[in-house]
């Protein structure tokens, strides 16, 4: 972004550096012991915690301060320049000019990744495009954002194309049985569909057992086993014929087979057929899988990009939720997250020991509302309509795994273009 390369001249004759796309895939290089890996200046909590949550893999010793851009150039005038920064443009009058001025206190190599509060895509095209920005993302960053978009331009990898096509999957298990995963599950679906106004569908792969249509006051369609089992044997109106429609956004593929025979025959190959139809049909897919899972329900958990481990403040759970994240590693799941449900039930673990077990916050936390999910559930009706907490706590999930501002879902407004292809 920053010297001897070509200049763009702003109509006020102002003169913005401009990096040439090519310049974004050379692999960083310095000989300076100085030289920070990562620095970002953020102006929040909660970006500041996605921030420390998506690196921590890949970049454990990142510094980040809080501040703006305006700190950034203050600090940077004086330091030497790290390797990757990441500078926060948030209620920045002119954040043009100040990109600019940042550009003739850094070092021509650095890659920079700018995180603000604006949506529109011309501005977008205006920082990545012409003025040499690595990448840019608005408020509210999640970790899934910065893992997607951040990282690769920290550690010089390309993105997978091929693995980011299609629709996002969301897994959601249970570190044990009866922790409310079906709850989370059908909640997550049903405010994705209202959040983001895209196509969500919601698959139950508990064959025998299910109780996704029981929960929703629907009867299962037939013919979820038959493509698992056999895919040659799937048509192009499969879709149509399985899936039942809960609203106009969301649809649930379901199965309730007889209790006489195994409970699952799928084979990794129809797993995968059914997961690439349904990413192609639908801009999220959530999946309520089985724990342990099947070989065939490891392929499903292996195309997540999330990973929700709902688990109870109890030993068991605590013991269960990570051992589920370390095999989810071993299978390169996506990002995972703890959900801990039923918070303040009977006998609950204390929070610190909970935290000291997985060794941090809990990534959204649900108070134990038994009264009002058991009811909902015998009625057939969401449970969103239950408890306002509950609502809460499913609004930042939907905004963990889509970037929908979780201020705008009441509201039930659209995101812009810029807000669903970060989001997707």
């Amino acid at each position: 972004m920053f010297d001897d390369i070509p200049v763009h001249v702003m109509s006020d004759n102002t003169q913005v550096d401009i990096l040439p796309p090519a310049a974004l895939a050379v692999p960083l290089r310095d000989s300076s012991d100085a030289r920070l890996p990562l620095l970002a200046f953020v102006s929040d909590d909660d970006t500041e915690i996605a921030l420390r949550d998506g690196f921590a893999s890949v970049a454990g010793n990142a510094e980040i301060r809080r501040g703006t851009i305006l700190h950034a150039i203050k600090f940077l005038a004086r330091q030497p320049t790290p390797r990757c920064l990441v500078v926060d443009i948030s209620r920045i009058a002119n954040p043009l000019d100040e990109l600019d001025r940042l550009s003739r206190v850094c070092k021509p190599d650095v890659r920079v990744m700018v995180i603000g509060e604006e949506t529109d895509l011309d501005f977008y095209r205006d920082i990545v495009r012409r003025m040499g920005v690595a990448e840019y993302a608005h408020k509210p960053v999640t970790r899934d954002i910065v893992s997607r978009l951040f990282v690769p331009q920290f550690t010089g990898a390309s993105v997978d194309v091929t693995a980011s096509r299609g629709g996002s999957v969301v897994a959601v298990c249970g570190a044990r049985g009866g922790v409310g995963t079906t709850t989370v599950a059908i909640n997550l679906a049903l405010h994705l569909g209202a959040a983001t106004r895209g196509h969500v569908a919601l698959l139950d792969l508990h064959l025998q057992r299910g109780t996704t249509a029981l929960m929703l006051g629907v009867k299962p369609a037939g013919g979820l086993r038959l493509a698992l089992e056999q895919p040659e044997r799937a048509d192009a109106l499969f879709l149509d014929r399985v899936t039942v429609a809960i609203n106009e956004r969301v649809r649930l593929i379901a199965a309730e087979e007889p209790l006489d025979g195994p409970p699952s025959c799928a084979s990794a190959e129809g797993m995968r057929f059914v997961m690439d139809l349904l990413r192609r049909r639908f801009n999220y897919v959530v999946l309520d899988l089985p724990v342990p899972a099947t070989h065939a329900e490891q392929e499903a958990m292996r195309v997540a990009r999330h990973l929700l481990v709902v688990m109870a403040p109890d030993l068991a759970g605590l013991r269960d939720a990570d051992r589920l994240r370390t095999a989810a590693a071993k299978l390169r799941t996506g990002q995972t997250s703890i959900v801990l449900n039923r918070v303040g039930m009977t006998g609950a673990l204390p929070m610190p020991m909970i935290e000291a077990g997985l060794g941090g916050k809990p990534t959204v936390s649900i108070p134990d509302l038994g009264k009002q999910l058991r009811r909902a559930a015998n009625l057939g009706s969401p449970a969103l309509a239950e408890s306002a907490s509950f609502r809460k706590a499913i609004a930042l999930l939907v905004q963990e795994v889509s970037g929908t501002n979780a201020n705008r879902i009441a509201g039930g407004r659209s995101a812009s273009l810029l807000g669903r292809l970060f989001g997707r």
